[in-house]
């Protein structure tokens, strides 16, 4: 059902994923894309791919400006109306991925969750999921979690159309995108800590 769902919806979303490729290759430059080692199912690693909505600007040391600093007009927008996600459909029919599911999250957060924390990696990580049609970026770490350890524990078929459905709705609205003044979710520390 993903597969023929995800390959629905590239088809269906192919002129916007083209117009959005062109639009960051004449404004941003190359690359087009964003890639990270995201843990899939099991904890295991694999590559998540996003549109790219920041630049690479440094400061004087050479470090990276923070996210706030690099977000382009541009990547902001595709924030907003979720387009910089639009890659991960081919995640999905890759089979790292599924349309529903908890998010993948950066690789070093894996030592940093509780036992029951860790019960989000028993299923495929998804585009959407049940944190993000109830807060999604508005949350804390500690809800996000426990969310998505929830939806673990209450899956079905009937749950997975609900919350596709009720993505279209936020992402129409543009509802919870960043954390109320923040660019980027802050870094989760573990456990018991409220990074937010």
């Amino acid at each position: 059902m993903d597969l023929v769902l995800a390959v629905s919806f590239l088809l269906l979303a192919a002129p916007a994923i083209l117009a959005v490729a062109v639009a960051i290759r004449v404004h941003m430059g190359t690359p087009v894309l964003f890639c990270q080692e995201r843990a899939g199912k099991g904890g295991r690693p694999f590559v998540l791919l996003k549109f790219r909505t920041m630049s690479a600007a440094r400061n004087k040391a050479g470090n990276l400006l923070p996210d706030g600093e690099r977000i382009t007009r541009l990547g902001h927008f595709l924030r907003e109306a979720s387009l910089d996600e639009l890659p991960q459909l081919w995640n999905v029919v890759r089979g790292e991925m599924s349309l529903v599911g908890p998010r993948p999250l950066l690789l070093e957060y894996l030592p940093r969750y509780s036992p029951r924390q860790a019960r989000r990696h028993e299923v495929m990580p998804g585009v959407t999921g049940w944190a993000q049609i109830n807060g999604r970026n508005a949350l804390t770490w500690e809800e996000k979690l426990s969310l998505d350890v929830w939806y673990v524990e209450n899956w079905s078929l009937v749950l997975d159309a609900r919350i596709l459905g009720l993505t279209f709705g936020r992402v129409c609205r543009r509802q919870d995108i960043s954390p109320r003044g923040q660019a980027t979710m802050a870094e989760f520390m573990g456990s018991g800590q409220r990074s937010e």
